[in-house]
């Protein structure tokens, strides 16, 4: 499978991640039977094309932190937003997974 065909899958699944909820690289690749593709998912979230509107603030890394540097608008604005959708947060600022990870159901056709 081609990047491009991989990246679409990647969008298809985040785009079904609810308020609230959050998803991580290693985990998306996983449910997409890619399970070293973890880096690869990390590219295609930094390729999100805008137009799709892809809720891009919902993807951290394994440990619950968010994106380095101005990736999603930054650290600040990808907290706030994740904070708004009462996503729930620990006292060293990562976000709580055992409350917030998402598990999609069987995904038909991704």
């Amino acid at each position: 499978m081609s990047s491009q065909g991989f990246f679409a899958r990647v969008y298809e699944l985040v785009a079904r991640i609810p308020p609230g909820k959050v998803m991580t690289y290693g985990q998306i690749a996983r449910v997409l039977e890619s399970p070293y593709s973890a880096k690869l998912v990390g590219f295609a979230m930094s390729a999100a094309p805008e137009e799709r509107g892809l809720p891009c603030h919902r993807v951290l890394n394994r440990l619950g932190e968010m994106a380095p540097g101005l990736i999603f608008g930054g650290e600040r604005k990808q907290r706030q937003l994740l904070r708004s959708e009462g996503v729930p947060f620990l006292d060293n600022g990562r976000v709580d997974l055992t409350l917030a990870l998402f598990e999609p159901p069987a995904l038909c056709g991704l």
